[in-house]
């Protein structure tokens, strides 16, 4: 086994645990409406940070091991560019659903968690794209 590959894997395996983190805690929120949703919205951050480190990680391991990061045409760097907005985006809204989401009318934050699963149906359409193009 070439050790870029065992780091490609082990990076994969992060960035997916992220991903389920994000989409479960949304989904489950909207499922089952929270006594303490800042537990909930903390769990989303951390998945929003897994995936932003992880997604990093990959270009690491591309430099690291091949001297350059990797050459994306068209279409794998448009869908890189909508990762990096979902990632941004619902990291912000995470946070302000962490602090502040308890004081939010319930409808204000049904919308949040709609958007945040939103954000990361969005990031898990375009990680297909930049996958297949990269």
């Amino acid at each position: 086994m070439l050790p870029e590959n065992f780091a490609y894997a082990l990076t994969q395996v992060v960035h997916n645990f992220g991903a389920v983190a994000v989409l479960g805690s949304a989904v489950f929120a909207l499922l089952v409406p929270v006594a303490v949703p800042e537990r909930v919205a903390r769990l989303a951050a951390a998945g929003w940070v897994l995936q932003i480190a992880s997604g990093a990680a990959f270009g690491g391991v591309s430099f690291y091991y091949y001297g350059r990061l990797p050459d994306l045409h068209t279409i794998a760097a448009s869908a890189l560019a909508v990762k990096l907005a979902c990632a941004a985006g619902g990291l912000v809204l995470t946070l302000a659903l962490a602090a502040r989401g308890r004081v939010w009318a319930a409808t204000r934050r049904r919308a949040a968690w709609w958007a945040v699963a939103a954000l990361a149906a969005a990031a898990l359409t375009a990680a297909a794209f930049l996958r297949w193009f990269a």
